[in-house]
């Protein structure tokens, strides 16, 4: 197969590289590491020379690989790929090969430098790919347009946000035993474990003729997009030591799919497509529709140096969240404190409790809203405070904690409503499928396409958080809407849309609160992709509050998201022995701390442990902040019941200084000794019995079985 190659760009140290086929006219994209680029293989063009090719008459010379297309997309109509593909994939159809390359333009008078790729059919029909980054990124973020500009209506079914090709371009053939593809699954309270399997194990080989092609589709659907898997995938070149990655930033139902027909391996993902999501989009001569944004990216190096471009992406976001977030204040939570029932003057005294700390944010959570008598999980959506649990109103109890030195937060439910509220009746305004409501458990959804619906929001949550006063907006998502909606030409598309309504109201909140701290929650970790966190200020990592598995949990989420960006409970109980405060404080230092639970009832001692938590965290916020993590220790599979230890080092940016965060579990060794790959030099803070420094070391002697400890030096001694 000859191929030219159209373009390349350097991208930090990645090399992004625009090819095409001469015989098909195919554009293709492919990354490779900059300092790899003279390990390139010579490959392999055809199977011609292979005994069981030559022995099938009239075989010629089968092609070896192929150009992986730019975008796929399927236009209905056109007949569906071959290959024993279908029900599997709608990657490679015929609608592909309408496609030929038209241009390509580059802008680099912005700060982002812009490539745009430019694909059209004889009909009318253009795609445009969308290539972007920042100046001292190693990533690129794409996306694709498709413009109808035929005289005709078309259909869509597929249409990705990225595909990206040559997997791995370091082997002559077809990398026999040398990929591992790695992922995240997820759950509720069970966020983020590892999945890590072969090319082999995922039963991708390529087909030996060519003649099949095998895809590994996953995805989720539904409103909760990190509800079983993370939209995340990456594939390892084990002997190499190269690895390509993406993630897709989408808050509906998306895909990503692993496949193969020929020797390279390619990934690509976006919409989930007709098959998987029930998606089909209507295009109008004129109309155009645009893909969901994904990151990708490639390193010289495994998962790990693959996830610290992929989250560093995410900085740029971040830091455009208000200026009160960027020291990283901490947080008290009254939901494991009154458990749905906050009044007055319980929060007052939680508040008189905290004046003076180091606790930043006091956030009301849910229940405020709830008739006498009434749940907390069922009354929400006319969003009405209870007087007598309020008496001078939320106005009243918000300019109380602001009196004693903290920022007042409320939580919301926005999108559902609760089947004893007012709004759960009105039926022209809320989702429905089949023309029914969709309703799950006690729950129904808000039309976010419906402008009494965003009036209705923009009122009484915009208007209720400006007028009494808050500073901080805890946004919780209890239940997903389902493969889609009624309104539009399929299912999957009504969800699309009602998924931009949602995006529209979150930056409607940017815009006439810009100094409002906002929190992503959703029964916990159920909305930690991309496109909600760049939306909000932090997200709550889980739902697992009470747990042992809290530190495993958090700790798994340095691979997809931003320690500063995630909340970590601690909850305190004046029964709490000293052991149980120490690794339940230690966990927040995997992100952002966040206090609940009954801590007025502490005795002065257990406050002293909690002091000494909180000024500790004051010191290493730059770190967590800012920083690059590694994990280690000897875990076994169980997370309900947990065993072995870990230890999180991470490293500041300039490598000046050093955090440790390390927990036992149940069996845990007499001693743990963990070599530290710069010596440390004075140690600057330690929290946790046992725990020392020593020698470019860390030592932690007996530490006993649920145990946690914090230790913060310089790499340098002053």
């Amino acid at each position: 197969m000859n191929r030219r190659i159209i373009s390349t760009f350097d991208v930090g140290d990645m090399l992004v590289r625009y090819v095409q086929e001469d015989s098909t006219g195919r554009v293709g994209l492919e990354l490779i590491p900059t300092s790899m680029t003279h390990e390139l293989a010579t490959r392999r063009e055809g199977l011609a020379g292979l005994a069981y090719i030559d022995a099938m008459p009239g075989a010629g010379d089968p092609p070896a690989r192929r150009v992986d297309p730019l975008v796929h997309i399927k236009i209905i109509g056109d007949s569906y790929p071959g290959a024993f593909a279908q029900g599997r994939t709608l990657r490679d159809s015929p609608s592909v090969d309408r496609f030929k390359f038209l241009k390509q333009d580059i802008d680099r008078s912005a700060s982002q430098p812009v490539v745009t790729t430019t694909l059209g059919s004889d009909e009318g029909i253009i795609l445009i790919h969308t290539l972007r980054w920042h100046a001292g990124d190693s990533v690129v973020q794409v996306s694709t347009t498709c413009e109808n500009r035929s005289s005709a209506a078309i259909s869509l079914e597929l249409l990705t946000s990225f595909s990206l090709g040559g997997i791995t371009p370091f082997d002559a053939a077809d990398a026999p035993g040398r990929l591992r593809v790695h992922r995240f699954r997820s759950g509720w309270s069970a966020e983020g474990r590892l999945t890590t399997e072969s090319i082999e194990q995922l039963n991708i080989e390529r087909s030996w003729s060519g003649a099949g092609l095998f895809s590994e589709r996953f995805g989720q659907i539904g409103t909760m997009p990190v509800r079983g898997w993370f939209p995340f995938v990456a594939v390892e070149d084990t002997i190499a030591q190269a690895t390509w990655g993406a993630q897709v930033a989408w808050a509906g139902s998306w895909q990503m799919e692993i496949a193969r027909q020929h020797d390279e391996v390619c990934i690509s993902g976006g919409l989930a497509d007709r098959e998987f999501g029930h998606w089909i989009k209507t295009l109008a001569p004129g109309e155009s529709i645009t893909s969901p944004s994904a990151t990708i990216g490639c390193v010289q190096g495994g998962l790990d140096e693959l996830c610290d471009r992929l989250t560093g992406f995410q900085n740029h976001a971040a830091d455009q969240q208000p200026a009160v977030e960027r020291d990283l204040p901490i947080v008290f939570n009254e939901w494991c404190t009154t458990w749905g029932d906050p009044r007055h003057e319980r929060v007052v005294a939680i508040a008189d409790r905290l004046r003076g700390s180091e606790v930043k944010y006091l956030v009301i959570d849910a229940g405020w809203y709830k008739g006498d008598g009434g749940d907390w999980g069922t009354a929400h959506g006319d969003w009405v405070p209870n007087p007598a649990m309020f008496p001078t109103g939320l106005a009243g109890v918000a300019s109380a904690i602001r009196e004693r030195g903290l920022i007042p937060g409320l939580w919301f439910e926005m999108e559902t409503v609760g089947d004893t509220s007012v709004a759960f009746s009105l039926a022209d305004h809320l989702l429905k499928r089949d023309s029914i409501l969709i309703t799950v458990r006690n729950r129904r959804f808000w039309d976010l396409n419906d402008p009494f619906a965003v009036e209705y929001l923009a009122t009484r949550a915009i208007g209720t958080l400006r007028d009494c006063g808050f500073g901080y907006l805890k946004v919780d998502y209890n239940e997903t809407a389902g493969l889609g909606c009624d309104g539009v030409e399929s299912q999957g598309e009504g969800l699309r849309r009602h998924v931009e309504g949602i995006y529209r109201f979150f930056d409607r909140i940017r815009r006439e609160l810009p100094d409002l701290v906002i929190e992503n929650c959703s029964s916990g970790g159920h909305r930690l992709e991309p496109s909600m966190l760049a939306r909000t200020a932090m997200s709550s990592f889980s739902d697992a509050h009470e747990l042992v598995e809290i530190p495993i949990i958090a700790a798994n989420l340095h691979r997809l998201m931003l320690p500063r960006q995630s909340q970590i409970w601690a909850v305190l109980h004046g029964s709490d022995s000293d052991r149980r405060l120490v690794y339940s404080l230690a966990a927040t230092f995997l992100g952002r701390m966040c206090l609940s639970g009954d801590i007025d009832g502490l005795s002065p001692a257990q406050l002293g442990i909690v002091q000494s938590a909180q000024t500790l965290y004051r010191i290493a916020a730059p770190i967590i902040r800012d920083g690059v993590s590694r994990r280690f220790g000897e875990m076994g599979e169980s997370w309900r019941h947990p065993t072995g230890w870990q230890a999180m080092v991470r490293r500041s940016v300039d490598g000046s200084r050093l955090m440790i965060v390390a927990h036992t579990f149940a069996g845990a060794p007499k001693q743990i000794v963990l070599p530290l790959s710069s010596a440390p030099g004075d140690v600057t803070g330690i929290f946790g019995d046992g725990v020392k420094i020593d020698s470019g070391r860390l030592i932690w002697d007996n530490p006993g079985d649920f145990a946690g400890a914090v230790a913060l030096a310089d790499t340098q001694r002053r």
